[in-house]
């Protein structure tokens, strides 16, 4: 048994800084392959007790990335974001192997941002939304971290309750 990928040492060539949120990608992967594993298609769009799907929250944990990478990045959102973030709200959709792999590709992308950061502009200014809420990089990292973890949790109780046939 592997310990979580926090423990597992530095990443080459990363700056501490901004390790954590690769650790994040690397933790999310894991738990969604091992907590998802074996899940049915309708296991995986099921939504025990009214609470979100487990295909729900794998779907936006790759699309908020994508869109918080892209405020990182000091852009807006474009309009297949937009449709993107839409999409989210069906009760249905891929399965659970294109689901990894929409979420996988997500963070492949998130992490060549990553890991292009300096680290010296963690301070550097950046909005979020048709608002411009303001944040910095530093903040969006945070957040994308966090707001992953959640969503990660969330599907894993999905999963739990799923396999168990809570509807």
């Amino acid at each position: 048994m592997m310990p979580e990928p926090w423990m597992r040492g530095p990443i080459a060539g990363v700056d501490p800084l901004v390790a954590p949120v690769l650790y994040t990608f690397q933790h999310a992967r894991e738990d969604l392959a091992k907590y998802t594993d074996g899940l049915s298609a309708e296991q995986i769009w099921a939504t025990p007790h009214g609470f979100g799907s487990v295909g729900f929250h794998i779907r936006h944990i790759a699309g908020s990335t994508d869109r918080l990478m892209t405020y990182l990045q000091g852009r807006s959102l474009n309009q297949d974001q937009l449709a993107a973030l839409e999409a989210e709200k069906s009760l249905d959709g891929p399965d659970r192997e294109e689901l990894l792999a929409l979420m996988d590709g997500a963070f492949r992308e998130a992490e060549s941002v990553v890991r292009a950061l300096d680290p010296a502009k963690m301070a550097a200014a950046r909005a979020v939304g048709r608002q411009k809420l303001p944040t910095t990089v530093i903040g969006l990292l945070v957040h994308i971290a966090e707001h992953t973890q959640r969503h990660v949790g969330q599907a894993i109780s999905a999963a739990k309750w799923a396999r168990i046939g809570a509807r």
